[in-house]
């Protein structure tokens, strides 16, 4: 498109608060240059030419330009922004419909984008990086309402952290082995995976006393994902700990109950990864990624127990594998996906992603929703396995985010009775 093309059309885009700037090609949006976008405001450049009509020479019969490519909507995340008469605009306002834009700024590759009876739509959601530890595995988030600090932990990098939103400090504790998981204890402190034993955390002494242990005819493996039901309960999986010949079905799926009996639920485990229940407990939502599938089975709740197994969403190519997960208010999926650089939204009832939330880190490993109301989702990333030029790429990859204006709110995280 040249710069002089119907300039009368031309609006000068200013964003003042925003996380990034991307095109929606179908669900997927797509970052449009640089993957660390979404820390620079600047001044971008909407230019707008009304299309022809379907039929007209130069448009096929959808409206679409000839010979371009079907993409559908660009999209800016933004909570305020200003045209060029410096009025401020909500995010919500779209744009004429069936129009071909450009967007770019001085010294970006400009992104053309066809949006044939279309719209250029301004997005509420904002995706933040909170935490720039730059984990080697970040992974685990879970919220504490009582003091509104977020715990996460670093597989590789064998740490417990917990970031406080008042404060914005970090605080870590090291541990002696891998560990997949930290949750809080009812009693006081934290129960955390380390290893193939869960032990219990104090926080206050830094010290780590062991419970439970697991497997202990296979030294290979560790403990990766685990999280507390609503009664209490503690599940958790393994894996083996090199994740490059994980996919030999050597991890299984245990339930903890609070006088520390253990029961095997399944085995045949590749990589036992995100888990949820639905608020009636009546459906456990369970991930073993090198499946490429999130699982629902039937949950009794007065023992833990699992049946009847189904598919309910199969990752797309290019989607990743499916990692970390958790459920909204309104009992859908929000589903991590590792190496897919995104967070989906899944309708578990039906099969269908209802969304797609991109981050600046490929690596994304988990999520959970946070904040005085739960209206935040947190998500964190890995940059363990990434070279200098792909790292120069990602300079964000390990850091934690936060992102505002889903729309939507989670619920709370449970503590483990043990």
């Amino acid at each position: 498109m040249k710069e002089d093309r119907n300039p009368e059309n031309i609006r000068l885009l200013t964003v003042t608060d925003w996380s990034f700037c991307g095109v929606l090609i179908g669900d997927d949006l797509v970052p449009v240059s640089n993957p660390d976008l979404g820390s620079d405001p600047g001044v971008y450049y909407l230019r707008g030419r009304v299309g022809a009509e379907p039929g007209s020479p130069d448009r096929t019969e959808d409206g679409s330009p000839r010979g371009s490519a079907a993409k559908s909507e660009v999209c800016i995340s933004s909570c305020n922004w200003k045209t060029d008469a410096s009025e401020q605009q909500q995010a919500e306002r779209r744009p004429s419909e069936r129009a071909e834009y450009v967007i770019k700024q001085p010294g970006w590759r400009s992104c053309s984008v066809i949006g044939s009876n279309r719209q250029v739509k301004m997005s509420s959601v904002q995706v933040e990086s909170i935490v720039k530890e730059h984990a080697l595995i970040g992974e685990g988030p879970v919220w504490e309402e009582s003091d509104q600090t977020l715990l996460f932990i670093d597989i590789a990098g064998q740490k417990i952290h917990r970031w406080s939103a008042a404060t914005n400090q970090i605080h870590s504790l090291k541990t002696d082995d891998t560990v997949g998981f930290a949750v809080p204890r009812r009693s006081g402190g934290y129960v955390a995976g380390v290893g193939r034993s869960i032990v219990a955390v104090d926080w206050t002494t830094q010290k780590a006393t062991s419970l439970v242990n697991v497997e202990e005819d296979k030294p290979e493996n560790r403990f990766n994902d685990g999280k507390v039901d609503p009664t209490g309960r503690l599940l958790a999986g393994t894996m083996r700990k090199d994740a490059q010949t994980a996919q030999v079905k050597s991890g299984s799926l245990y339930l903890v109950n609070s006088d520390l009996s253990v029961t095997k639920l399944l085995s045949q485990v590749d990589i036992s990864n995100g888990m949820d229940w639905t608020q009636d407990l009546k459906t456990f939502f369970y991930i073993d990624s090198l499946s490429l599938s999130v699982d629902a089975f039937n949950y009794d709740s007065s023992t833990g127990h699992l049946g009847n197994r189904q598919v309910v969403y199969r990752m797309a190519e290019g989607e990743g594998l499916p990692d970390g997960m958790t459920l909204d208010a309104d009992g859908r999926l929000w589903v991590a996906c590792y190496n897919g650089g995104r967070v989906i939204h899944i309708d578990p009832a039906t099969g269908k992603r209802l969304q797609t939330v991109s981050l600046p880190a490929m690596k994304t490993t988990s999520c959970c929703f946070g904040g005085p109301d739960y209206s935040e989702l947190y998500v964190t990333s890995a940059s363990l396995g990434l070279d200098q030029s792909e790292l120069q790429k990602q300079p964000q990859a390990g850091n934690t985010f936060r992102v505002k204006g889903l729309g939507v709110k989670g619920r709370p995280s449970h503590s483990f009775t043990g």
